[in-house]
């Protein structure tokens, strides 16, 4: 076992909170201070760290009972404002994607399709406040005879509701651009020809996993900041890739960890939850996620201590080979150099476009901050790591 010269726990931290002493930092303000002090000094001043993502996340949904009709029904098949749901769980429960579009949308008939409308946008309705219209078909059975049914709902009028996120938070990802001589439209947003933009989605170091690469502290049980609320990590994500190159401090250079997280919907705020139209491509969810990493001993806070020019990407075509399952790295360039809004590639200058926001990133660390400070949050001891190796 590695033997730490600062060594604290959950338990510590969290009385701390109680009583009103914790010592709580920004992700972005931790890496002048462990400049400063040193890891093993850091460890010792901080507590923890909060961190922020704000960004599309397309694996993500909601758990809605729109409660039971009278007489009984067993649903088969759900719709919220026209969009559809998948009702095979049980008689008045159903799952509404993130990326699922209405009814009606013309999808990319017209190329390129607009998406107006989708799950992420009737999330964000929910929780709004605003109407949403339900309408369930069903075969009948003897305990459940009603066939179909039509009515309006409000989060509030209903039963429950749970964001449930299969896939948030991504530790890292690539940097997209578009080596055909057309313009593309992906989930990396709209790829101009021959290399005439560059689109990334990350917020670096403020991104949660970039502040814990190996998952030290984050795991099931861990508590967070989610769309306005409180929330659980509750798996590894799909999709979770530990295992991939790393530079001596741990970053990935790819696409890596992921995390699966849930919440009370209920409680959760329409800026933090915002449908999104992916021009070509089709709808989302913007979420923001914020994780608190406890600063146990000086390892990590050596993790944390990680700056937007020691986290590297990999830039891939989006417009050959990506569509055709070709892995191949056209360069490696930094978020600092991607924030910055310029990247060299093949001798020309290629402007950046985020699709993760820095500035809600930053918000989203610095409530969770208050939060703590406040006594208004604590930490949540994960019961089960994340798979690491």
């Amino acid at each position: 076992m590695k033997r730490y010269k600062v060594q604290k726990t959950y338990q510590e931290i969290n009385q701390k909170i109680k009583d009103g002493k914790v010592v709580v930092v920004t992700a972005e303000e931790i890496i002048d201070i462990v400049k400063k002090n040193g890891p093993v000094e850091t460890a010792r001043q901080v507590d923890i760290v909060t961190t922020g993502t704000f960004a599309p996340m397309c694996s993500s949904g909601a758990f809605i009972n729109f409660g039971h009709a009278v007489p009984g029904i067993k649903a088969a098949k759900v719709w919220l404002n026209n969009v559809p749901a998948y009702a095979g769980l049980a008689a008045v429960d159903c799952y509404i994607g993130a990326t699922e579009p209405c009814e009606e949308d013309p999808l990319n008939k017209v190329h390129p399709g607009e998406f107006k409308y989708g799950g992420g946008h009737v999330i964000h309705d929910l929780v709004a406040g605003n109407t949403v219209h339900i309408k369930a078909t069903a075969y009948g059975t003897d305990c459940y005879p009603n066939r179909a049914i039509e009515k309006d709902v409000t989060l509030k009028s209903l039963p429950q509701a749970f964001l449930c996120n299969p896939r948030n938070a991504y530790q890292n990802y690539n940097c997209a651009v578009n080596l055909s001589n057309k313009t593309i439209y992906t989930y990396m947003g709209t790829l101009r020809p021959n290399a005439g933009n560059a689109n990334y989605c990350s917020a670096g170091q403020l991104s949660p996993l970039m502040n814990d690469p190996y998952y030290k502290t984050i795991g099931v049980g861990t508590k967070i900041f989610l769309g306005g609320g409180q929330g659980f990590v509750t798996w590894h994500g799909t999709q979770h890739k530990p295992r991939v190159k790393r530079t001596k401090k741990g970053v990935p250079l790819t696409p890596a960890g992921t995390l699966f997280v849930m919440g009370d919907l209920k409680k959760m705020t329409p800026k933090w939850l915002v449908g999104v139209s992916m021009q070509g491509y089709g709808c989302s969810l913007a979420v923001g996620l914020g994780v608190p990493i406890p600063i146990l001993n000086e390892e990590i806070a050596a993790f944390t201590g990680i700056s937007d020019d020691e986290i590297f990407t990999q830039i891939v075509d989006y417009g050959n080979d990506y569509p055709r399952g070709i892995s191949k790295s056209y360069g490696t360039v930094s978020y600092s150099e991607l924030k910055a809004g310029t990247i060299r590639l093949n001798g020309q200058d290629v402007p950046t476009v985020p699709l993760s926001s820095v500035v809600r990133a930053r918000e989203i660390a610095e409530t969770l901050k208050k939060w703590i400070q406040r006594g208004k949050f604590t930490l949540g001891k994960p019961q089960q790591m994340l798979p690491s190796v």
